[in-house]
């Protein structure tokens, strides 16, 4: 029945044009969402600066689902179901910490932090404790940022990494810390939360201190003369002025691309001024953001002298939280150098605007008098998504 339904969900998919009610509203396939494409997908799950002694931890949550990411003894980086081999109980309970083991608060199962079984009491002859070690997840690490699949078979993303690791480099993302986080829990369907990213057609109207700075607000026509001037600006900051677009069925989507602030601003600032030290080994501002995209469930802004990062997690069928991740230099402090409350401040807001704006949606999406309308040109995301969505739950 789930299948069907979401074969049902795939026929009626009209390109072009927004997706019915039963995409969003239906137990069936929000049930199906999970198993058939978070499973599937590759997530951000955080910052290899948040492991950085051995036998550090931290776990995160998706839907139903929960992963340990861990430091071993031996320096390298795993990650693992956070559910015991035994009778499925959480293993982990702490959000994050540092331990010697692992071990199931049911039954004391108890697993190195490589995952593999140290000790299960009292399971008598012939039980071979090699076979029931902690499930391990596909990891890639991409200049610190951590990304795990709980597929047999990713998506493919080494090739799409090595396009964009030069790209990336100047900003030397594995040299950055995490200065703030913060969780806005929007009543709205995961999808909704993730469509309203992909998209910047509503900015203008709905977001109206992110638009005065941002030019990607405006159709890319009204904006030529802008980019055609931030292109020296970036090659004497050090920035590489190449754009990657992926959007290949069984590959990683990805994105790459530097657009401009207005004339004012050298980053997402509430005055246009800078909020903090510049990013790995760039040589000024130059004026600009990059939208950077890992899957297209992994999203990232990255300013010369900061980085925001974006994931949308489901919680149930009409609720998810849109987690918001401020980065600054690594060795920056807080108070000296940068303000916490100027550096976080716009897209706090501008998050305070998205939780109102996909809850309405919502709201409207609930009518049973809902009927889906045309995509504008400025939401080629969405189409992006549908098309990402479709592809990798059918693999």
């Amino acid at each position: 029945m789930i299948r069907a339904n979401r074969a049902s969900m795939r026929a009626a998919y009209r390109p072009g044009f927004a997706m019915p009610r039963d995409f969003y509203m239906s137990p069936e396939v929000y049930e199906s969402d999970l198993r058939d494409y978070w499973n599937r997908s590759w997530i951000w799950v955080g910052h290899e600066s948040q492991i950085e002694a051995p036998g550090d931890f931290f776990v995160f949550d998706y839907g139903p689902e929960s992963v340990i990411v861990a430091r071993d003894r031996e320096g390298a980086i795993g990650a693992f179901q956070n559910v015991c081999r035994h009778r499925g109980s959480r293993v982990c309970l702490e959000a994050s910490g540092n331990t010697r083991v692992f071990a199931c608060p049911y039954h004391a199962w108890t697993y190195e932090l490589t995952g593999k079984l140290r000790r299960a009491r009292e399971m008598g002859e012939g039980f071979d404790p090699s076979e029931y070690g902690l499930l391990p997840l596909h990891l890639r690490n991409f200049e610190g940022l951590l990304f795990v699949c709980a597929a047999e078979h990713p998506p493919e993303i080494d090739d799409g990494l090595a396009q964009l690791a030069p790209l990336a480099a100047p900003f030397d993302l594995r040299n950055t810390r995490i200065a703030h986080t913060a969780t806005y829990t929007v009543s709205a369907n995961w999808k909704l939360a993730v469509e309203n990213y992909m998209e910047c057609y509503h900015c203008a109207n709905a977001h109206l201190d992110f638009a005065r700075s941002h030019s990607i607000k405006d159709p890319g026509h009204k904006t030529e003369e802008l980019v055609q001037a931030l292109r020296p600006r970036s090659r004497a900051a050090g920035l590489p002025i190449d754009e990657v677009q992926r959007y290949e069925p069984g590959k990683a989507t990805l994105f790459y691309k530097r657009y401009p602030l207005f004339d004012g601003f050298q980053t997402g600032s509430r005055t246009g001024a800078a909020l903090a030290p510049l990013l790995g080994n760039l040589k000024g501002f130059d004026g600009g953001a990059t939208d950077l995209q890992i899957g297209i469930l992994n999203n990232f802004i990255v300013y010369s002298d900061h980085m925001v990062g974006y994931r949308f997690l489901p919680v149930s069928q009409l609720e998810c939280r849109i987690e918001v991740v401020w980065f600054v230099r690594a060795g920056a402090e807080a108070g000296v150098d940068y303000d916490h409350d100027d550096l976080t401040w716009l897209w706090h807001v501008t998050s305070l605007d998205d939780e109102r704006i996909i809850r309405h949606n919502q709201e409207g999406v609930k009518s049973h008098h809902f009927v889906p309308g045309p995509l504008s040109e400025m939401e080629w995301g969405i189409a992006a998504f549908y098309d990402d969505y479709f592809s990798v739950s059918a693999g």
